[in-house]
């Protein structure tokens, strides 16, 4: 390719500023080139909270954000995954003491299905009824909390840390605690997939009644 095709190719690239959610502000995440808008969709960009907030405390969060509509020189992008760094999981660790964890996976009032992660430390080592009784309550916050809120509510109480403070505040009744957490939540499928997987599992249980018979 000559120098001056190579040089047409990179005219011909467009730069898209990158927008987060509306639910933070619709802050600039940053710019992604592309010869076509619809090479846009479904790219992901990572931030931490801390520079969305302009705080560097929070710079512990990541946060991942994917492209769902693009416009004339914007890409606008959905929430697609909050975690916590590893060095920062790793210095709640403590020797003689006992790191709790869960795995939920909820529905939120406007149907869509999200993984949640949370973990708790405790003070000293509890004992496996005490750990089990904390990750019960851990699961049990969780799905009542989804089963009040919306997707954009529930990942708000995540990011903003409400949802691991209330569960923190009920948990320690079990046994001391030194913090909670949410390590990682994932938006595991948005309302039309949820329906789309409704309707093919009562398709296929519809076929093994007819089996049946």
């Amino acid at each position: 390719m000559s120098e001056r095709s190579v040089s047409r190719a990179k005219q011909e690239k467009r730069w898209y500023t990158v927008l987060a959610p509306e639910q933070f502000d619709r802050q600039e995440l940053g710019e992604t080139p592309a010869d076509e808008p619809e090479k846009v969709y479904d790219r992901t960009i990572e931030t931490t909270l801390g520079e969305l907030t302009n705080n560097a405390s929070e710079n512990n969060t990541k946060l991942t954000f994917k492209v769902t509509d693009v416009g004339s020189d914007a890409a606008y992008t959905e929430f697609k995954e909050h975690s916590l760094t590893r060095d920062y999981l790793r210095s709640l660790v403590r020797r003689g003491a006992s790191k709790v964890e869960a795995y939920v996976t909820v529905l939120t009032t406007d149907d869509y299905r999200v993984q949640i992660q949370p973990v708790a430390f405790t003070t000293k080592k509890a004992d496996a009824s005490q750990e089990k009784a904390i990750r019960e309550t851990m699961v049990e916050m969780i799905e009542e909390a989804a089963a009040d809120r919306t997707f954009e509510e529930l990942i708000d109480g995540v990011v903003e840390g409400r949802l691991s403070s209330a569960i923190y505040g009920e948990a320690k009744t079990i046994y001391p605690l030194r913090r909670v957490e949410i390590q990682k939540t994932t938006l595991e499928a948005r309302p039309e997939e949820v329906a789309e997987e409704e309707a093919t599992s009562v398709d296929v249980d519809e076929d093994d009644v007819a089996a049946d018979d």
